[in-house]
């Protein structure tokens, strides 16, 4: 029941007040007497009428003492300092300046319940000169009123650190929801960036060589059949290639990740494959390697295969078809180093503008700390030239060590 009524009251506020006022009221009512007939010395009688109209002045304002705690608590106040004047009894509506002296430290700020405090304690110490020190008490009488005061202003005190505390943590929560989906959106694009610069370069060497051999078929299907068929061969083989590296990639989005049993990225060891795959589409290609080879890591290795396959397809398709290209695969001793030259037209080729190949080599080299540099190449042709750094130690190192 408690469970249901609490959060209720929480959201009804001021039916809360309303239920601490009326059981006030109630208690007022139920000791009019002895404000009718006083039993302290130095006390008067007083009309029930006007006892009635200081407990309502005293319980009433109270349902609005979240709303306006100040003014409630002003009025209240002056109520008790009207009952003082007139020397009527302490009652049980009096309570109502220590419930307020509370709302006031909770709500507002530390110098309004200083004030609220001070006021308070003042009026205590009014209070027990006028009805307890006159009548032959001692001023002793005073520490409960003063104790229940410092409590009061203290409990108000604690309860707004808390609520303030608990402010902050919830904002706190809600900026980092916001930085998180921040995050998530910034990983999102740069997922989506990646993933476009692959399909990017498997779509692009694909079907660039794909598009070089069906045109020799078509070509050779009546002067030499032989020469046909094996170029349409090597369609079949790109394609299922391509469709292989289009399902690897496009796997992680399926839902729980699960890609299948799809074959490894391509490395450095598939660039043999690669030029045989460029040389056999008609632009004739040279590889070769530098230094000693070294352990690389694999997305070091798919980004030098990526940038090899990039630069001989953008050959393939701007170079001309008498155009050369030579691969040279260079291992120092803290990088990697592609050089790829071609003799076709270069720069001077025709270009539309839609392509992200450069701009994805250069992103690739600048994953690992890199750097791409493209350009003609002095008396014709072009060159891309990729330094990658090694960011593992070789194996070759780890074995001498």
């Amino acid at each position: 029941m408690f469970a249901r009524v609490l959060p209720w009251l929480r959201r009804h506020p001021r039916m809360l007040d309303l239920l601490w006022a009326l059981p006030v009221i109630a208690v007022s009512l139920s000791v009019i007497e002895t404000f009718l007939h006083p039993i302290l010395q130095g006390q008067r009688p007083i009309a029930w009428s006007t006892y009635l109209a200081l407990v309502a002045a005293m319980c009433v304002p109270m349902i609005w003492r979240r709303r306006w705690p100040r003014a409630v608590f002003a009025v209240v106040a002056v109520v008790a300092f009207v009952q003082w004047a007139f020397n009527v009894q302490v009652g049980p509506a009096d309570l109502n300046l220590f419930v307020m002296l509370y709302t006031i430290a909770a709500t507002c700020t530390v110098r309004w319940s200083v004030a609220a405090a001070a006021i308070l304690e003042l009026g205590a110490v009014l209070a027990v000169w006028r009805w307890w020190v006159n009548a032959g008490q001692t001023w002793g009488t005073l520490v409960p009123f003063t104790i229940f005061v410092g409590a009061m202003w203290f409990w108000g005190l604690y309860v707004s650190t808390r609520r303030k505390y608990t402010a902050e943590l919830e904002e706190r929560a809600k900026r980092l929801e916001r930085e998180r989906d921040a995050h998530v959106q910034v990983a999102a694009a740069a997922e989506r960036a990646r993933i476009a610069r692959e399909m990017h370069d498997v779509i692009a060497h694909s079907v660039s060589v794909m598009v070089v051999q069906a045109d020799g078929a078509s070509y050779m299907v009546d002067l030499d059949p032989a020469r046909a068929k094996r170029a349409m061969e090597t369609i079949g083989a790109t394609g299922r290639q391509a469709l292989t590296e289009m399902r690897r990639m496009l796997g992680v989005l399926r839902e729980g990740g699960d890609a299948g049993p799809y074959a490894p990225q391509p490395g450095i060891e598939q660039l043999t494959e690669l030029v045989g795959q460029i040389r056999s589409a008609g632009l004739p290609v040279g590889l070769t390697v530098e230094g000693v080879p070294s352990e690389l890591p694999t997305a070091l290795q798919l980004a030098v295969y990526r940038i090899v396959q990039e630069a001989l397809t953008n050959t393939r398709k701007h170079g001309g078809p008498a155009a050369t290209a030579a691969v040279n695969l260079h291992y120092g001793d803290d990088a990697v180093e592609i050089r790829i030259r071609d003799d076709g037209r270069g720069a001077a080729a025709a270009d539309d503008g839609q392509g992200h190949g450069l701009v994805g080599m250069s992103e690739r080299a600048a994953l690992y700390g890199g750097s791409v540099r493209t350009g003609p190449r002095p008396g014709g042709g072009y060159e891309v030239f990729a330094h990658l750094p090694v960011t593992e130690p070789r194996r070759a190192e780890t074995s001498a060590a």
